[in-house]
Parts: structure tokens; sequence; C-alpha cells
């Protein structure tokens, strides 16, 4: 009489790791490309409605009118800082040099302007500074002898809007903001290619869609830019 060993516990089969897995890695990939889309999207969509407004008011700008403002201010320079502002302009007569604190100082104080750290131009008759900003301009004129006049031009909303998309007198963080934007955009475009490629397959107009996008400004600008 043969003794029959029961049974042993049976063997799972090898799996496979789910990385391994060609649609769980399509997924996954598919997840993240969407995940870095919809972040640059949001980071970019208040500067790209920004930039898409003043894109149109730039390229119209003939046919939006806009009347400038002019706003003139008027000071005398207090007695005790003249041997201070003939002093600096003997010293850099014809030329460039940073305004001297105390005029700085009083300027502030008499004026809506901030001069510290600014250049002006110097001669033998008085200091001329300039105060370029977004939508207008600015200057401030003080005159050894003592008469100092302050200007400022506005040209309206529209404008200092469309010098934000170009960037004009804006200062360093505008600068910054800008690139930060750029790069953004093209994270949001490339991001947005690659998931049209992934689903290219099952959406046979992909490629003729992107290609007309491609090609049309192209032919655009080698037909009808001069």
């Amino acid at each position: 009489m043969s003794v029959q060993n029961p049974p042993g516990p049976a063997v799972p089969p090898p799996q496979v790791a789910p990385a391994a897995l060609p649609g769980v890695r399509r997924s996954l990939w598919l997840r993240t490309l969407h995940q870095w889309h919809w972040i640059s999207s949001a980071i970019c969509l208040m500067a790209m409605l920004l930039f898409s407004i003043t894109g149109f008011t730039l390229n119209h700008a003939a046919q939006i009118e806009s009347k400038p403002q002019v706003t003139r201010i008027k000071a005398a320079v207090p007695p005790s800082l003249l041997p201070v502002l003939r002093s600096h302009a003997e010293k850099h007569a014809d030329g460039e040099a940073l305004v001297p604190t105390q005029l700085a100082q009083w300027a502030n104080e008499a004026f809506p302007v901030d001069l510290r750290g600014r250049t002006a131009e110097w001669s033998e008759e008085d200091a001329y500074v300039a105060l370029p900003r977004p939508g207008g301009d600015a200057w401030l004129r003080v005159s050894l002898d003592g008469n100092a006049e302050y200007e400022v031009t506005s040209r309206g909303a529209i404008s200092w809007l469309n010098d934000l998309h170009k960037g004009r007198n804006t200062g360093p963080v505008w600068s910054w903001f800008i690139d930060i934007f750029a790069i953004a955009c093209l994270v949001f475009c490339i991001t947005g290619f690659l998931i049209m490629k992934i689903h290219a397959a099952n959406r046979p107009s992909t490629w003729p869609v992107i290609g007309f996008g491609i090609v049309l400004p192209a032919v655009l600008a080698l037909l009808f830019v001069h």
C-alpha cells in the first residue's frame, strides 16, 4: 500500500511589477504630464490673459487714442542745500553722478518721487534727473539758483498695460516675472504637445492641426511681412 504525500501549498505565479506594464507606465506618464500641464496653466493664467489683451491693444495702437495728462509741480530748494548742490555741480559738470543724499531726502518730501540711488545729468546751470515710468514719463530739474520743477506725464491705463507687456521701464522684479512666465509657458506648451502625442493614435486630426499651427505663421511671415 503506497502512501501519498499531501499536496503542498500552491506556488503563486511570478508577478510582474506594475511599473513594467506598458499600460501602467503610459498611465503614470500621462498623469505626470497632466499635473505639470495644469500647474503651468494655473501659473500662466492671469499673465497670459494680460499679454493676450495687451497684444491686441499694441497691434491696434493707432486706433486706440490716448490723451496724455501732464502735471507740473514747482518748489524752492532750501538755502542750506544750495552749497551742496553747487559743489556737486562743479565736481560733475557735463557728466552724470548720483544725487546727493541731502538733496534726495528733500526731493522725496517736496515731490512724489524717490531719488535714492538715482543719477542726474549735471551742468553748470542745473541737475536733471530722468524718471521714466511705464505708461508715461517724468523728470525733475533742479537749478543752481534754487528753483526745482517736477513734471510727470501719464498716458492712461492702456499705455501702462502696454508698457508692462514690453517690459518698458518696469524695473528688475517685473523683468524676472516675465522670465518666469516665459518658462511656465514653455512647460505648458511642451506638456500639451506630449499629451496630444499620447492621444494622437485615437485622434487622427491631431497631427494635421499641429502642422497647420506651425506652417500658418511661417507662411504669413514669408508672404506678408516685409
